[in-house]
C-alpha cells in the first residue's frame, strides 16, 4: 500500500534542537529506509520546506513503525500525518458494460 507521510513540526520545538548531528542521523536513517524500499520517494514541500514521503507499507501501522525509527521522530521534534492511498478505480466504473 502506498502511504503519503507529511511532516509536521511539533509545537514548542525550537530550531536549535535540529543539530547537525541529528540531521545527519535523520538523513542516514532515511537513506536506509529508502534502500530497503520503505521510502519510495522523498520531497520537500516548496513553501514550508517540510518533508513529504511516499512509503510502501502493508498498512498505516507498519508505516508508523518505520517512521518511529527516524531520529527526529524519536526525539519528538517532528511527527508525520499519514494519508493511505488506494489504486484509482474510476476508469473501470466509467467504462464497464454494466
Amino acid at each position: 500500500m502506498k502511504i503519503i507521510a507529511i511532516e509536521t513540526e511539533l509545537p514548542g520545538v525550537t530550531s536549535d534542537k535540529f543539530t547537525p548531528e541529528i540531521r545527519k542521523a535523520e538523513a542516514e536513517k532515511a537513506w536506509q529506509l529508502q534502500q530497503a524500499g520503505i521510502i519510495r520517494e522523498l520531497y520537500f514541500q516548496k513553501e514550508q520546506h517540510i518533508a513529504v514521503l511516499i512509503l510502501e507499507c502493508a498498512d498505516e501501522t507498519e508505516a508508523k513503525k518505520y517512521l518511529s525509527t527516524l531520529p527526529l521522530v524519536k526525539e519528538k521534534l517532528i511527527r508525520f500525518d499519514l494519508i493511505p492511498l488506494l489504486p484509482y478505480d474510476g476508469f473501470s466504473r466509467l467504462f464497464s458494460n454494466n
